[in-house]
């Protein structure tokens, strides 16, 4: 039977990832901090800001299974705010969640990928990481370090039959946009702040469904030759595709446009 281990699996695309690979008859690893065991989901305890609690997770996982087929790095969340006034230390547990603790479950996974000389990671990445989004700079940074990570992490491990993949959302429509940790403070001087993040909480509210993106992650795990990055939905691929295409100068100026 094919495994998946997915961190972030409680909730959002995580859940709907982890459920449908379940329904695919998948033996599925949910690791989080809320998450609870189903008839076909296993809930491990695990905090990704803590490099014991992923190793010690990743043990308890590997005690009932002998093989990892496909890991899921997808714990993360957002805040928002100016980046002149946003609180060092919510940046710093920002870029720990999203980026570090992607690092950590890489870590406490990859000697047993070694072992067995094959298996997929994929990490959660966003379409913010090559478009970065004005009062969410953070949250942009976080995941533009993910992708930096996979790609390098891609050439380490490929002698070693590992295939690593990005996957980059758009506009989602899932309980990220309310959990977001948001700042108000500046915004006296940056009077664009409360129209930004109002602009884009409206696009994920309506966006995407969480299926679509557990349906993208299903591809990337099982098809034959996984590509480095994949983003999710068409407009966005295009928009994508512009931003490599466009002068930077003109696309910067757009964004700036949208979201003021």
């Amino acid at each position: 039977m094919n495994t998946l281990l997915i961190t972030g699996g409680s909730s959002g695309i995580g859940k709907a990832t982890a459920s449908l690979f379940a329904e695919r008859g998948w033996c599925v690893f949910e690791l989080s901090r809320h998450g609870v065991t189903t008839d076909t989901i296993t809930h491990v305890d695990c905090d990704v800001r803590d490099a014991e609690s992923v190793r010690n997770a990743v043990t308890e996982v590997l005690r009932q299974i002998d093989h990892l087929d496909v890991v899921i790095s997808n714990a993360g969340f957002g805040i928002s705010g100016s980046i002149e006034f946003t609180d060092i230390h919510e940046a710093e547990r920002q870029m720990d969640v999203n980026f570090m603790g992607s690092v950590r479950l890489v870590q406490a996974v990859l000697p047993q990928l070694r072992k067995q000389h094959g298996g997929r990671i994929i990490f959660t990445s966003s379409v913010a990481a090559l478009l970065a989004v004005p009062y969410q700079s953070f949250y942009s940074a976080s995941k533009a370090a993910i992708n930096a990570f996979a790609l390098a992490l891609a050439n380490e491990v490929r002698k070693f039959g590992i295939r690593v993949s990005v996957m980059m959302p758009g506009d989602v429509s899932t309980g990220f946009t309310d959990a977001r940790s948001k700042s108000s403070a500046g915004q006296d001087i940056y009077s664009g702040a409360d129209k930004a993040v109002t602009t884009m909480e409206r696009d994920e509210r309506n966006g995407m469904s969480p299926q679509q993106m557990a349906r993208l992650f299903y591809h990337i795990a099982t098809c034959r030759r996984p590509r480095p990055q994949y983003v999710g939905g068409f407009s966005y691929r295009v928009l994508c595709l512009l931003d490599c295409i466009l002068p930077k100068r003109l696309v910067n100026w757009l964004e700036y446009k949208v979201y003021s």
